[in-house]
């Protein structure tokens, strides 16, 4: 979950021109797919599928956002494969591996539309000759009540009777739940579940009553957090100044990062849909150290 509003080097529209064209013009050349076979699990089957499952007509996203299937491929699905990030490296990654459906949290499209040279137009070709379909799902996958990035995250730190929290646009995108721990235990078993210790800004006591989650990029908005009744706040990032707005709230915040807190959504999702669909699946682990 992105507060940030980050800028993005891809454009919303590929101006594919239509779902069966066999070619994808990028204003430089004309790509052609290398196979027109379809085999696997239709993508589309499976696209259609996690639109229904993650409802991504029904939840507002951040301006730019673009659920759903972002790049198609003319072959089918046999093998998925989850990322953090959608991004030259983890495409690489991913067609290292074989896969022909990739899983994002973080897709390719945020932004105003860009000339499709150097980097962009790699990535692009990359996608296209290599069959890779790619199929995002940001909010709507943070807010999921079975594959969610939030209610995945507080389970594996293994809070009890979860109930919904933080409401921005429309409705409830983390979770809270009360709790007898130390401030200390919490961020034990942070540094366990996430693989690295957090980042802790200590504007609150030293006991978690009520503990809220909001996965990815939240710190900037701690005055929600605060206002919802929780005395500790778990995000994965936020801006310098929080650290003097959490000690005027009152409120202990732990930084978790971005990107580990934000591995559970894909994961879960991919893991689901192999053994719905019968896939192979991987993850592509390729942190970014936020």
């Amino acid at each position: 979950m992105d507060f940030n509003h980050r800028n993005k080097i891809f454009p919303p529209d590929l101006g594919l021109g239509g779902r069966n064209n066999s070619a994808v013009d990028l204003g430089l050349v004309s790509v052609l797919c290398l196979d027109e076979r379809v085999s696997g699990v239709s993508l589309r089957k499976i696209s259609e599928y996690c639109d229904r499952l993650l409802k991504v007509d029904e939840i507002e996203d951040w301006s730019g956002a673009v659920n759903g299937l972002q790049v198609e491929n003319r072959i089918g699905v046999s093998h998925v494969v989850a990322a953090v990030d959608g991004s030259l490296a983890t495409v690489r990654k991913a067609v290292s591996l074989g896969a022909d459906l990739m899983i994002v949290h973080h897709g390719l499209f945020w932004s105003s539309k860009q000339p499709w040279v150097g980097r962009n137009y790699e990535l692009m070709e990359l996608l296209v000759q290599s069959g890779l379909a790619l199929y995002s799902s940001h909010l709507p996958l943070d807010v999921h009540p079975r594959f969610g990035n939030n209610v995945l995250l507080a389970k594996a730190l293994g809070l009890k009777t979860l109930e919904p929290f933080f409401f921005d646009r429309g409705r409830n995108l983390g979770v809270k739940a009360k709790t007898r721990w130390s401030v200390k235990a919490l961020v034990e078993r942070m540094t366990t579940t996430l693989g690295h210790p957090p980042v802790v800004l200590s504007g609150g006591g030293d006991q978690c009553r009520a503990v809220g989650i909001v996965t990815g990029g939240a710190g900037a908005e701690l005055k929600i957090a605060a206002a919802e009744g929780v005395d500790t706040f778990i995000t994965g990032e936020g801006p310098h100044w929080t650290h003097a707005l959490a000690e005027e709230l009152g409120i202990n915040v732990i930084y978790g990062g971005h990107y580990a807190t934000e591995t559970f959504g894909v994961r879960a999702l991919s893991e689901h849909l192999a053994k719905r669909f019968s896939l192979k699946c991987s993850f592509v682990d390729h942190p970014t150290g936020l």
